[in-house]
């Protein structure tokens, strides 16, 4: 479980790597259910037969897979008390540095950049997620992540 600061320890944060969350694997499982869901079934994802014939050598993950995996991620990111809810706002910047070969690990590098007030009892942080694939140099994605922390009882 993610640990609990106050805001003020949050806010203090700016600068800083907040954290590094746990290794995911890729299976191609995982990598077959977020086709499914989202309707992408490019053989460089799904057909590991045609895929070993690509540059890639193996299936590939989808890049909004690694995306995806943001959210899981975060999870093990400090927390800030009294926030009853977060919402994503967007990304500022991302890209796919690197692909994400089936059987690798994953996992987020998180960079606390800036915490703004929008309003009393709403927050937008933005934050560098570098997303690093166990074993190799280059990142799978880089990303300026925006979220929403609303305290209180907006929930």
């Amino acid at each position: 479980m993610a640990k609990t600061v106050t805001r003020e320890e949050y806010e203090a944060m700016v600068g800083q790597e907040i954290g590094v969350s746990d290794w995911f694997e890729i299976t191609q499982e995982r990598i077959n259910t977020f086709a499914d869901c989202t309707e992408d079934w490019q053989y460089i994802h799904v057909d590991p037969e045609a895929a070993a014939k690509t540059p890639f050598g193996t299936t590939i993950a989808h890049g909004f897979l690694t995306m995806s995996m943001l959210s899981a991620m975060v999870y093990q990111m400090p927390s800030v008390e009294g926030v009853v809810m977060g919402v994503n706002y967007g990304m500022n910047k991302m890209r796919f540095v690197s692909p994400v070969p089936v059987g690798s690990k994953i996992r987020g590098r998180f960079v606390l950049d800036k915490v703004e007030e929008i309003r009393p009892g709403e927050i937008q942080t933005t934050t560098t997620v570098t997303v690093e694939i166990d074993g190799k140099e280059k990142p799978a994605l880089v990303a300026e992540w925006l979220g929403r922390r609303y305290f209180g009882e907006q929930a």
